[in-house]
């Protein structure tokens, strides 16, 4: 076991320095982004190189029953070879042993990738690039709050108590007092990802009451994504620690800003390493308008991805620190898409869209997506916005059932995505989506019961 001990990442050799493994926990990513898998001992998965799970993990919808994905040999849960990553070794250090979590790979009985894992679409979005010649980098913005204890799905959602035993206040945005109100949960949220390597290039309090960002260095896409599905759970962790919840809903708390993961993008020429947006001389190219004009034109299409629940578009509110249409703007976070102040080195451009209750995968993976339809249609965006893009038309679905009938009307996109994952996909998420239409809410019982 020792060999494949020296073989582990830098930050999980330090967490172990002097300690026995006792476990290593093997997961893989489903659609809504949970962590599905076993934990083995240390010494089994030593000798182990691969394990199975049905792929039946990947036709479960977000409330546990599984919707009719069959293909055409008809549903008969496959098993799958799931391999380890072992660069994505990390520790488990809220656990009371010590614990490795691995992601693993997912391929079919001949070795093929299951096209409907989503650490798996990401990749096959990656590889297009690279057969362009181009190395995408993307930077992810981590939006979520920090609540009260919830265990009464009817009771709604509060604020958690703060250090000074006062609810958390809204309407503070980059307030350092306020992110010392959390200052016990941060304290080990940066604890944790110390000790799995993670980089955290800032944490800031946003604009709801208890609501913080995550912002992390740019990067791998893959990379990025999985820090990103490794910090969901990591900050769940240390929540937990100080009796409150952490949750990642788009829109948990009504009234409130929702919870974006804003994705910043740039391109770089594999070959020379220069950032295909930026030209000789410094100025904007045709790539970077293509790139900007193919998440315009196919991001309405493909928002049932970013967006993949019913509670997603209650963030779409106008005024409410999120987007309401695709318009682009330089330094503009009125806009659904903004090219930040950078030089041209530098030069990038944020989807504001994406909510961070996505798959991490996915959600990279789709915005990756629509931009490379830009640059390989050469396709060209509509006129810099001028002004509060909140007082324009909206031009994005505003429900579920809207946004499933663009995505699946969408054939060019599932071409990048691969036509599997997105049938399978939709599959799931109209199986979701009928299955809320069933439930009657607090709303329709107050207003419609007596008064229709």
């Amino acid at each position: 076991m020792s060999a494949w001990l020296d073989a582990l990442p830098e930050a999980a050799k330090t967490y172990l320095e002097g300690r026995r493994l006792d476990e290593v926990e093997c997961v893989i990513s489903d659609l809504p982004g949970i962590a599905r898998g076993k934990a083995v001992p240390a010494s089994k998965f030593a000798k182990t190189d691969y394990f199975h799970l049905p792929d039946s993990i990947f036709y479960q919808t977000i409330t546990g029953d599984w919707a009719d994905a069959a293909d055409e040999d008809g549903w008969i849960e496959k098993d799958m070879i799931l391999r380890p990553d072992m660069s994505t070794a990390t520790a488990a250090p809220w656990t009371g042993d010590w614990t490795l979590q691995v992601i693993h790979d997912a391929y079919d009985r001949h070795e093929k990738p299951i096209p409907y894992s989503p650490r798996n679409v990401l990749k096959r979005v990656v590889q297009l690039y690279r057969d362009k010649g181009w190395k995408p980098v993307v930077a992810p913005e981590m939006e979520f709050f920090l609540v009260a204890r919830n265990i009464d799905p009817a009771k709604e959602i509060e604020p958690m108590m703060g250090r000074s035993g006062r609810p958390a206040a809204a309407r503070q945005a980059y307030s350092m007092t306020a992110v010392d109100e959390f200052g016990p949960v941060i304290d080990d949220i940066y604890d944790f990802a110390e000790h799995q390597g993670f980089e955290i290039d800032g944490i800031t309090q946003e604009g709801g009451a208890g609501q913080l960002e995550i912002n992390l260095r740019h990067g791998d896409p893959v990379k990025l994504a999985d820090e990103v599905f490794y910090f969901k759970r990591l900050i769940r962790e240390a929540a937990l620690r100080h009796d409150c919840f952490a949750t990642f809903m788009a829109k948990p708390i009504e009234d409130e800003p929702g919870s974006a993961m804003h994705i910043h993008h740039s391109i770089l020429d594999i070959e020379t390493g220069h950032n295909i947006f930026s030209g000789p001389q410094g100025g904007e190219t045709d790539a970077f308008y293509n790139f900007i004009a193919g998440l315009q034109n196919h991001l309405p299409a493909g928002l049932a991805v970013m967006a993949p629940y019913v509670n997603s578009y209650r963030r779409y509110v106008k005024d409410h620190a999120a987007p309401i249409n695709l318009e682009w703007a330089r330094d503009n976070r009125t806009t659904g898409i903004r090219v930040p102040l950078s030089g041209p080195e530098a030069r990038r451009v944020e989807n504001r869209i994406a909510g961070m209750d996505c798959n991490p995968y996915l959600g990279i993976a789709l915005s990756l997506a629509c931009g490379y339809l830009g640059l390989i249609n050469e396709e060209r965006p509509r006129k810099q916005f001028k002004g509060d893009a909140y007082e324009g038309d909206g031009d994005i679905p505003q429900v579920m059932g809207q946004a499933l009938d663009l995505f699946d009307e969408a054939k060019e996109l599932h071409e990048v995505l691969g036509p599997d994952f997105a049938r399978v996909y939709s599959v799931v998420k109209r199986a979701e989506y009928e299955e809320f239409l069933q439930v009657i809410s607090p709303w329709e019982r107050e207003h419609l019961l007596m008064n229709v």
